[in-house]
């Protein structure tokens, strides 16, 4: 039976500028990073959208101009053990990691060692996802333990990285969406991984990748199946197989699984749609299937969702 995690909104709204930053602080240490946070004189107005999705942490952040560091003395004294993803939706981030110093523009991802010295500026405000990865998760993931150094890679336009654009789609539709949709938290650290570890990363783990992503991208298809993520992702019905046996899983569960996370989001939203209507949205043919298969997943029936 799976939890249905719920998002969590903290704003800061201070007019006068310097008297929650402490709140906005002490936030960000208890859900995400612990971070110091500098600020230019007048009002600052912060939002952050949380969610917990088993052991990775996202994060929807919008903020006036503002800086956030980590310095040497933070690390040493509380190490935040993770490795987390920044992909920047609005607003520039003047960056300085690792002995670099870089901007990282809207449509980018920014992968860092946050157990590394960090500072990011953001001279005219920003909005981006976050991804936080325990690094016992990363490393059971990838083999390695941390970063070779920070990772900038395009999310967006004709040129994107499809594993970034990925990432910030599973993510976006989780903390960003106005119908938020669960994560599915394997789909995160294997994207999240991959991007880390570019050509060191296994094929396997690659296929598993493009394979989710496409499932994900097709979930309202009622004739979606194994031969078509086969073919999207470019491989054969038989190697497919494997490698989703590899992670224990299988194509089919791994639709169904995310169908149902579909619709216990639609029907969460309290719009009063019919559960046959949203079953069918979702791409399932037959009611009484979707039913059985939502009790078993989520303990509860869809008509409960529905009525709650």
């Amino acid at each position: 039976m799976r939890a249905v995690s719920e998002l969590r909104t903290f704003v800061v709204d201070d007019d006068e500028g310097r008297t929650r930053v402490a709140d906005w602080e002490q936030h960000n240490a208890d859900l995400l990073v612990e971070l110091a946070c500098s600020l230019p004189d007048g009002p600052f107005h912060a939002r952050e959208v949380n969610l917990q999705v088993d052991r990775v942490h996202l994060a929807l952040v919008t903020g006036t101009p503002h800086a956030v560091s980590r310095d040497a003395a933070m690390v040493a004294e509380r190490p935040a053990d993770a490795i987390v993803a920044y992909a920047a939706l609005r607003g520039e981030a003047l960056v300085e990691h690792d002995g670099r110093r870089f901007v990282v523009r809207p449509g980018q991802l920014l992968l860092c060692d946050v157990d590394r010295p960090l500072v990011r500026g953001f001279g005219h405000g920003l909005e981006e996802l976050a991804v936080k990865v325990p690094r016992a998760a990363f490393a059971e993931t990838t083999g390695f333990t941390s970063l070779a150094g920070p990772v900038v890679v395009d999310a967006g336009g004709q040129d994107a990285d499809p594993y970034a654009r990925a990432l910030v789609r599973l993510v976006g539709r989780a903390v960003a969406a106005e119908v938020p949709v669960a994560a599915d938290e394997s789909a995160v650290l294997e994207l999240v991984s991959v991007l880390a570890t570019g050509d060191r990363s296994s094929p396997t783990l690659a296929h598993r990748v493009a394979a989710r992503s496409f499932i994900d991208d097709h979930l309202t298809d009622p004739q979606l199946c194994a031969a078509d993520v086969a073919a999207g992702v470019g491989i054969s019905e038989r190697h497919l197989s494997r490698v989703f046996a590899d992670a224990g899983t299988s194509v089919p569960r791994q639709i169904l699984a995310r169908r149902l996370d579909l619709a216990h989001a639609l029907l969460a939203t309290g719009r009063g749609e019919r559960t046959v209507d949203v079953a069918a949205r979702c791409g399932f043919t037959s009611a009484s299937y979707f039913s059985q298969s939502f009790r078993r997943r989520f303990g509860v029936s869809a008509g409960q969702v529905r009525r709650h």
